[in-house]
C-alpha cells in the first residue's frame, strides 16, 4: 500500500479566502410565481405598476354616505339617512349618492360616488330602511384613499434581496403574477470508494453505508442550492474523472467526497489539476486536513474528506460561505459571538487549527466531538469554534469565539 506525505498545508483563512475569491455567483435568471418566491433572490428591482389601493374603499363594515349629512347630529337629534342599497367587497354602487342617502358596505368595498365617509354598524341604529347617526362623522372616516398603502412607482423590492413575505404580498397586491429571480445553484455530490454502499443496499462485511451525501445535501439545501447526489463511484481514477467531468456539464459546483488524501487510492489529487488550476491541497486544520479544490473555468471542484465528521465540519466552515455566495445570499451562514465552555475543548494539535463542534445547555457550550469518523460527533451541534494552532488546551470556564450557525442549520443563539 503506497502512501506519501502532504506538502505545505494551507492555513484555514487562506483556503477559505481562495475558494471564495474563485466563486462566481449565479447569473442565470428565471421567473417564478409570486406564491413561490419566498427567500428567492430577486434579479431585478420591482416597482409598483399601479397605486394600491386603486380606488377609495372602506376599512370597516358600516354605512357610506356624505359626511355633511351628519353635521350637527347628537344623541337627542340624530341624523337620519335612507338606506338605498348595499355594496360587498367585489361590487361597486351604480350611481352617485344623493343628499340623505346611505348604502350598507362591507370591508374593502368601493366607496360610492358622492360618499366621503363611513360609520361602522355598531355606532348607529337601524329601523327598517332608516339609519340614525348620533354624532357628526368627519370626511374621510373609515376610508382608505387610492395610493394609501403605496403609490404607483413605489420600490417594492430591490435586486439582490431575499424576497420576504411582506415584499411578496406587496408585489401580489399590484397584480404582478411572477418575479424575476436568480436560479438556484445546482451542486453535484460524488462519493467515491470501493467500500461504500448506498442506503438500501444489502449489508456486506467490510463495506459501509455512504452517509456524506445526506449531510452535504442538507447544507446545500440550507444555503439555497439544489443538491444532485450521485451513487458511490468505484476507486478507479478514470471512472471518478468521468463522473466529475459529466457533473460539471450541468452543475455549478462539484463536491467529491473521499479519495482526497495521499494514499494509493486517493485519486482526486491527480484528477483535479487536469480540470483547472489547483487552489490548495491539504489544509492546516483538524478535522478535515485532506481537502483540495480546483477551479474548472467559472466553476469549482472541491475534494472533501471521506470521514463523516471531517466532511460535515468542512462543509460548515469552508463550503457553506461558498454556497451562499454562489446563491447570492448574504453572509457566511453564521453569526459571530462568544460563549463560555462547559467542558474542555478538543486537545489542540501543533501547527493545525482545530474545529470544535458545539452544543448549548443552560447558556454554556459543550463540545460534541468524538472522532473524525464518527458522525455523532456532530449530533446536536448548532455552532462551532475554530481554535488557532497551538499547544494550550482550552479549559472549561474559558470564553471562546464561536460561530453560531443560522437556521435551519443552527438555532437561536444561546451563548453570550
Amino acid at each position: 500500500m503506497e502512501m506519501h506525505a502532504f506538502g505545505r498545508l494551507t492555513p484555514v483563512d487562506v483556503a477559505r479566502r481562495r475558494l471564495l475569491a474563485a466563486t462566481c455567483p449565479i447569473d442565470r435568471v428565471e421567473s417564478v410565481r409570486v406564491e413561490a418566491g419566498f427567500q428567492r433572490v430577486l434579479a431585478a428591482d420591482v416597482r409598483a405598476p399601479v397605486a394600491v389601493p386603486g380606488f377609495p374603499r372602506t376599512t370597516w363594515d358600516g354605512y357610506a354616505f356624505r359626511s355633511r349629512d351628519t353635521d350637527g347630529a347628537t344623541r337627542g337629534r340624530p341624523a337620519e339617512l335612507r338606506v338605498v342599497g348595499e355594496v360587498f367587497a367585489e361590487q361597486s354602487y351604480p350611481r352617485a349618492l344623493r343628499h340623505g342617502e346611505t348604502v350598507a358596505i362591507a370591508t374593502g368595498g368601493a366607496i360610492p360616488r358622492g360618499a366621503d365617509a363611513v360609520v361602522i354598524f355598531e355606532e348607529v341604529e337601524r329601523a327598517d330602511e332608516l339609519v340614525r347617526v348620533f354624532r357628526p362623522i368627519a370626511k374621510g372616516d373609515r376610508i382608505s384613499r387610492p395610493g394609501h398603502d403605496f403609490p404607483r412607482g413605489t420600490m417594492l423590492a430591490r435586486k439582490g434581496e431575499e424576497l420576504s413575505a411582506p415584499a411578496l404580498g406587496a408585489i401580489a397586491s399590484c397584480g404582478i403574477p411572477e418575479v424575476p429571480v436568480y436560479a438556484l445553484p445546482r451542486v453535484a455530490v460524488i462519493p467515491n470508494g470501493n467500500e461504500l454502499l448506498s442506503p438500501g443496499d444489502p449489508p456486506e462485511v467490510g463495506r459501509i453505508y455512504e452517509s456524506n451525501n445526506a449531510t452535504i445535501a442538507s447544507v446545500i439545501l440550507a444555503a439555497g442550492g439544489i443538491p444532485e447526489v450521485h451513487p458511490p463511484v468505484r476507486d478507479r481514477a478514470a471512472v471518478i474523472e468521468r463522473a466529475i467531468r459529466s457533473a460539471l456539464a450541468s452543475a455549478d459546483l462539484v463536491l467529491a467526497t473521499g479519495g482526497s488524501s495521499v494514499g494509493e487510492r486517493d485519486h482526486l489529487p491527480r484528477i483535479l489539476p487536469k480540470l483547472g488550476p489547483l487552489l490548495f491541497h491539504g489544509i492546516a486544520v483538524r478535522a478535515g486536513k485532506p481537502t483540495l479544490a480546483a477551479r474548472a473555468g467559472r466553476k469549482l471542484v472541491v475534494g472533501m474528506p471521506g470521514h463523516p465528521t471531517s466532511c460535515l465540519a468542512n462543509m460548515y466552515w469552508l463550503v457553506l460561505p461558498v454556497l451562499r455566495k454562489l446563491a447570492r445570499r448574504p453572509g457566511p451562514g453564521w453569526t459571530d459571538g462568544f460563549a463560555v465552555l462547559g467542558s474542555d475543548a478538543v486537545a489542540p494539535t501543533p501547527g493545525l487549527a482545530t474545529i470544535v463542534p458545539l452544543r448549548f445547555e443552560k447558556g454554556r457550550a459543550y463540545t460534541t466531538y468524538r472522532g473524525s469518523s464518527v458522525i455523532t460527533s456532530m449530533a446536536g451541534a448548532t455552532a462551532f469554534a475554530l481554535l488557532p494552532p497551538g499547544r494550550r488546551l482550552v479549559r472549561r470556564g474559558e470564553k471562546v469565539r464561536v460561530h453560531y450557525l443560522i437556521p435551519p442549520l443552527g438555532s437561536v443563539r444561546t451563548g453570550e
